[in-house]
């Protein structure tokens, strides 16, 4: 019996030890605590006033920005830029007082960055009148159900507008009675660029290309009715059309049907060979060959009579999103998603040494820092580059006098999505720029840049 008891202590007694080391566990736990709750809570204060410093600046900055749209809306957005300013990359934050405690500090600086973005304010602008220089709308073409990736005139005797859409189909206008000629129905996806062919001894017959996203390129002829010479608009029927324009208010609206006198279903050739979308195509100068740019990060040389694939042109890094030949010499460009482009030389091989200077390659000669992204520009014979962006914007940039202009935004006469790209039209006397976007509309716009 003495040893059973003595068993029975020996347990009761290890419990009670072992009670007790857990209760001191306990109590130093709780101690630390103690300790440690002035310090978390001077944490929990620092992370609230950095809370609230972040939302003060995100509000200021949301005032500022709404400043700046209705600033650029009452100025019309007509500057003079430094060719300074042009080339130099973003100038560094001027340095800023030292505060008191670090958080203002921290403060002074995020609101300098926010508040001087780079493309949204520029040091040394100079705003110009608007008698130097004339941009007013001129007319809309609407018959696309959906958005147009693509417009380009034509350079023969007749002019011709051709507009790439995403509804699958392609349209050719007249400039000069603004009503559709033809409709290319062959492709089964998006067309994404169209370009006109070499020109024919008929006036009346258009070789055409187009560049689609079921993974192929057209090409395809079409004969359009004679020229017809553009009645002269009286003011009422400028104020009739203004009041077309303006009765849709908002609402993005369809084309309607589209009545052509040409509809064109089945291509000349087929160009294949790509595995993804085409997003570009153009020819070469001869007429002979043409190139397309696509999504699986090639571009492609096909013989245009034949359709066969005469050289794939590989090494970018990402997507193809344009190419373009030169109008005279066998020089192409494709541009990438890679933020680079490349230039292309297939002209025949001479017994000569050139010494190239390649110093001045790494920076561009102007760059024109804008607030939003950039579609597919133009550039015309005088050396006016006309530049589309997601923002429904055309900006003119006047490379002659270093001069950013914007096309006028009135209610109705503008576009009212993104602008997906530009195209002029030099030769034109009524008109000589035209814009699209995915407003499903064309605009044809009258530019009149005059010398200082």
């Amino acid at each position: 019996m003495s040893g059973r008891f003595e068993k029975l202590r020996v347990w009761v007694d290890g419990d009670v030890q072992q009670g007790s080391s857990t209760a001191q566990q306990q109590q130093q736990y709780f101690d630390m605590e103690q300790i440690a709750l002035p310090h978390k809570a001077r944490l929990y204060q620092l992370f609230e006033y950095v809370e609230k410093e972040i939302d003060s600046l995100y509000e200021e900055n949301c005032e500022l920005q709404a400043k700046l749209n209705q600033l650029s809306e009452r100025l019309g957005e007509t500057v003079t830029i430094s060719p300074e300013v042009c080339s130099s990359s973003n100038d560094p934050l001027s340095a800023r007082k030292e505060a008191g405690r670090k958080g203002n500090q921290m403060r002074q600086k995020l609101k300098t960055a926010l508040r001087v973005p780079p493309g949204r304010l520029v040091q040394s602008l100079k705003v110009v009148s608007d008698s130097s220089r004339r941009c007013r709308y001129v007319r809309s073409f609407l018959g696309h159900r959906d958005g147009i990736w693509h417009v380009t005139a034509s350079r023969g005797t007749q002019p011709i507008l051709a507009s790439a859409s995403a509804d699958q189909t392609c349209l050719l206008w007249s400039l000069d009675i603004g009503s559709c000629l033809a409709q290319y129905t062959g492709h089964v996806g998006s067309v994404n660029g169209v370009a006109f062919g070499p020109s024919t001894t008929d006036s009346n017959e258009f070789m055409l290309a187009t560049a689609s996203g079921d993974r192929t390129a057209h090409i395809w002829k079409a004969v359009v009715p004679g020229n017809t010479q553009l009645p002269t608009l009286s003011s009422e029927d400028d104020e009739l059309a203004e009041k077309e324009q303006t009765s849709g208010g908002n609402d993005i609206q369809g084309g309607g049907e589209v009545h052509a006198s040409c509809i064109v279903r089945q291509p000349l050739v087929r160009l294949t060979g790509h595995v993804n979308a085409v997003m570009a195509v153009e020819w070469f100068s001869s007429g002979e060959q043409l190139i397309t740019a696509s999504w699986d990060r090639t571009a492609n040389i096909y013989d245009a009579e034949r359709g066969e694939i005469v050289n794939i042109l590989s090494g970018h890094d990402d997507e193809l999103n344009h190419c373009n030949a030169h109008p005279s010499q066998k020089l192409i460009v494709t541009a990438s998603r890679d933020s680079t482009f490349r230039l292309w030389d297939f002209r025949e091989s001479i017994q000569s040494v050139a010494v190239w200077d390649l110093r001045n390659m790494r920076s561009a000669i102007v760059t024109v820092r804008l607030d939003s992204a950039v579609n597919r520009l133009s550039i015309s014979s005088r050396s006016v580059v006309a530049i589309p962006q997601d923002n429904r914007n055309i900006r003119l940039y006047d490379l002659n006098t270093v001069r950013l202009t914007r096309l006028p935004r009135a209610s109705g006469q503008s576009h009212r999505r993104i602008v997906c790209c530009a195209a002029w039209a030099d030769d034109h006397p009524n008109y000589d720029l035209f814009t699209c976007g995915f407003d499903k509309q064309v605009i044809a716009w009258k530019t009149t840049f005059e010398k200082e």
